[in-house]
C-alpha cells in the first residue's frame, strides 16, 4: 500500500473540511450523533463517520457506491472513507468525543496490509490532531475471512490504541463466546434486531439479560436505529449505554458549524463523558404510558 494513499485522494476545502475524490465520485463525510443515558437525560458520547458519495452532483446511497467499486479497490476506498472521517472529524467536532469508524475485517487478512492500513491512520490522526484513544474501529465478526485473522486484526488495532466494536450484533449468528474471546470494548446492537425483541415482553427481558450480561463483562453497548420514542424509553429502561438513531438526530455532512450545539463547556472530560445539550428523556417528559405493560410497536400503535 502506498505510503498515505488515502491523503493521496482528498482536497481540503477553503472552509477547512475535505472532501474525496474517486474516479468521478466526489465523498463527503456525514456524522451521526452517538447520545448516552444520564440521569434521565442524553448528553452527546461520540459521532459515527459515515460517507456520502455524489456523482455529478448528485447524491448516491452508500450501498450502491460501494457496490460500484471493484474488488481490487475495494481497500483504497475504505482507507479514502476513513482518513476522509477523521480529517473532518478534527476539523468540526468536539475534541473530546469519541470517533466510531468502520473496518470490513475480509481486507485485511495479510498481516503486511493491516500494518500498512494502521500506520497510514496514525499518520491522517496526527495531521488531523486526534488522540488514537478518541477512535473506536467497528468491525463485523461476520466478514472475517476466520476466526484467526480476525483475532489478529483486532490484536494489531489494540496494538495502535484503538477500541474495538463489534457491530450489527444479533444480525446474523452473533456468538456470546466469539464476543468473550474478541473482548471489545462496545457492542452495536443490530436495530432490526433490538426492535423485534423490543416487541414483546420476554423479547425485552431477554434484551435487559443480554446488557446486563456484557456489562458484567465491561462491555458497553449501542442501541442503534432508535427511531421512536417508545424505542428511546425501552433503551433507557434495558439498561444500555448508548443509543444511536434519528428520533435523537439525523446524520449531518460535515461543516464547521453543523455540530457546534454538541460540543462540550469543558475541555478535561475524557472520551464518553463529553457532556452537552440534549433532549431530556426523563420522567418530567413522559406520559402516562400504556407500554408498562406492553411492548413496541403494540404499545406505539395502540
Amino acid at each position: 500500500m502506498p505510503r498515505s494513499i488515502g491523503l493521496a485522494h482528498i482536497i481540503r476545502q477553503d472552509d477547512g473540511t475535505s472532501i474525496g475524490i474517486w474516479g468521478v465520485f466526489t465523498l463527503r463525510s456525514a456524522f451521526q450523533p452517538i447520545f448516552a443515558f444520564d440521569r434521565g437525560k442524553v448528553r452527546v458520547a461520540a459521532f459515527e463517520g459515515l460517507v456520502r458519495p455524489f456523482r455529478d452532483g448528485e447524491a448516491l446511497s452508500p450501498y450502491n457506491f460501494f457496490n460500484l467499486i471493484p474488488a481490487a479497490d475495494r481497500l483504497h476506498v475504505e482507507t479514502l472513507t476513513r482518513t476522509l472521517h477523521l480529517l473532518n472529524a478534527g476539523a468540526c467536532l468536539d475534541p473530546n468525543a469519541s470517533i466510531f469508524v468502520n473496518f470490513d475485517p475480509s481486507l485485511f487478512v495479510e498481516h503486511a496490509v493491516v500494518e500498512a492500513a494502521l500506520r497510514d491512520m496514525r499518520l491522517v490522526l496526527h495531521e488531523a490532531g486526534i488522540d488514537p484513544r478518541r477512535i473506536v474501529c467497528e468491525v463485523t465478526e461476520q466478514k472475517s475471512a476466520s476466526t484467526e485473522t480476525l483475532d489478529a486484526f483486532v490484536h494489531s488495532l489494540r496494538m495502535h490504541g484503538f477500541r474495538i466494536a463489534v457491530d450489527d450484533y444479533g444480525a446474523h449468528d452473533s456468538d456470546a463466546e466469539r464476543v468473550r474471546a474478541l473482548q471489545p470494548d462496545i457492542i452495536k446492537f443490530d436495530a432490526q434486531w433490538i426492535t423485534r425483541l423490543m416487541e414483546s415482553g420476554p423479547g425485552f427481558a431477554l434484551l435487559r439479560a443480554m446488557v446486563s450480561t456484557f456489562a458484567e463483562q465491561g462491555i458497553q453497548t449501542v442501541f442503534e436505529g432508535i427511531e421512536e420514542s417508545w424505542q428511546l424509553e425501552l433503551a433507557e429502561r434495558s439498561g444500555a449505554t448508548l443509543v444511536q438513531g434519528y428520533v435523537l438526530a439525523r446524520p449531518e455532512i460535515a461543516s464547521p458549524t453543523a455540530f457546534a450545539q454538541f460540543r462540550q463547556a469543558e475541555s478535561d472530560v475524557g472520551p464518553l463523558r463529553a457532556p452537552a445539550a440534549a433532549p431530556t428523556i426523563g420522567e418530567p417528559e413522559r406520559k402516562p404510558h400504556a407500554p408498562r405493560r406492553s411492548f413496541g410497536r403494540r404499545a406505539a400503535r395502540s
